[in-house]
């Protein structure tokens, strides 16, 4: 039984993990833009979120779009979230994880072998 997996890439600049989901037993989706990652979510209601944070300095209320993505699987306590993120934002990344603790952070490069073991965790 495949299991879905909603893959956000709004930046990119890493490897096509199509093959791995699949392989671990997920059913991808893959969106470019945040707004269609919520709506895609709260149709899916998947088993994992790979999702990448984007910080965003000129947001006045939010460090980044994620923010919302984090707050709807707030509420989908069996869909587990993995952030994607660059070292030099570390700082604000942990801001969020201050409101949002449920999710799991590995940087920027993204090794295949890392985002497995985090899945299949």
């Amino acid at each position: 039984m495949s299991r879905s997996l909603v893959s956000v890439v709004e930046l990119g600049g890493y490897a096509d993990f199509g093959p791995l989901y699949r392989r671990l037993g997920f059913d991808p989706e893959t969106v470019n833009s945040g707004r269609r990652a919520l709506s895609t979510v709260k149709q899916l209601q998947p088993a994992a979120v790979v999702a990448e944070f984007n910080y965003q300095f000129d947001f006045r209320d939010r460090t980044s779009a994620l923010e919302s993505l984090l707050a709807l699987t707030q509420g989908m306590p069996d869909t587990r979230v993995v952030v994607i993120y660059e070292p030099r934002e570390e700082p604000e990344l942990e801001r969020l994880r201050q409101r949002f603790p449920s999710f799991t952070a590995i940087p920027r490069p993204v090794r295949e072998d890392d985002l497995e073991r985090v899945l299949r965790n």
